[in-house]
């Protein structure tokens, strides 16, 4: 069988679907659905997993380990302290953080993927990470107001965390 001669049965909706999108990325029928089904072949292709997405089976364990040390750290340099001691560090990961082990430095995961999501501790602790290159971010969730007070709390916000 000659693969240029497959014939697609599609239903009158589904193509009506497909000519609307076409129209609208001024395209043919035909490049669509090669577009469409490129993609479909790369994503098939692809690990079930991204390399910033961690294993569950990692997860679930730093989960349990790390909930308490989450839970009653009162200040960022409170949680990296409780963090050390487990043997990890937050680090900076585009507009969040991720976890780290320590000393090494092998990234983990996210830790949004822990359940601990960036903007609920900037809000928690009321301030953004220390370093964090994402400012914009502090305006968005304390308000415009917002200002660092003068190291209140004795960390060294030059050092990385």
């Amino acid at each position: 069988m000659d693969m240029r001669d497959v014939t697609l049965r599609l239903s009158e909706p589904m193509i009506a679907s497909a000519l609307r999108l076409a129209q609208a990325r001024d395209a043919t029928l035909g490049q669509v659905v090669r577009d469409a089904l490129s993609a479909e072949i790369r994503r098939c292709s692809r690990n079930a997993t991204t390399s910033n997405r961690a294993e569950e089976q990692l997860l679930a364990p730093l989960r349990v380990l790390l909930a308490s040390e989450f839970a009653r750290a009162k200040s960022w340099q409170d949680l990296k302290n409780r963090l050390q001691i487990q043997g990890y560090a937050l680090r900076e990961a585009g507009g969040g953080l991720a976890l780290h082990s320590h000393p090494e430095g092998v990234r983990m995961c996210k830790a949004s993927e822990l359940g601990h999501a960036y903007v609920s501790l900037i809000r928690r602790f009321g301030a953004p990470f220390p370093t964090h290159s994402h400012r914009h971010l502090v305006d968005k969730i304390l308000g415009p107001a917002w200002l660092p007070q003068d190291d209140a709390d004795g960390f060294d916000v030059t050092e990385p965390f």
